[in-house]
């Protein structure tokens, strides 16, 4: 059990590390072009893979529910991309944290 909280953290590191990726390229854009401009994480997918962006929207709809991607799904894609990958880093560096020997001083 011990290597799944490693392979949690690292993970956990990963996804924070492209979250700050994701601020920076955020930052800078809005830098280039003189107003903030959010950079939505379903761009950033479109970018990446569009196929498998495409491909998606079907699958889930056909397998799962379709409410599912109407309600669930386009508004995660609307969400900044550093929230989309900020927010499981944190969960998974909080659950896979180690634990504190407990040091007492007598």
């Amino acid at each position: 059990m011990k290597w799944v909280k490693s392979i949690g953290r690292i993970l956990g590191w990963l996804l924070l590390a492209l979250a700050l990726l994701a601020a920076g390229a955020e930052a800078l854009a809005s830098l280039q072009s003189g107003a903030w401009k959010p950079i939505a994480f379903g761009q950033v997918w479109y970018d990446i893979h569009k196929e498998s962006l495409a491909v998606a929207q079907p699958a889930v709809q056909r397998y799962l529910h379709p409410a599912i991607w109407d309600a669930l799904i386009v508004s995660i894609l609307l969400w900044p991309a550093w929230s989309v990958a900020l927010i499981p880093a944190v969960v998974l560096l909080l659950l896979c944290r180690k634990k504190r020997k407990n040091r007492s001083f007598a």
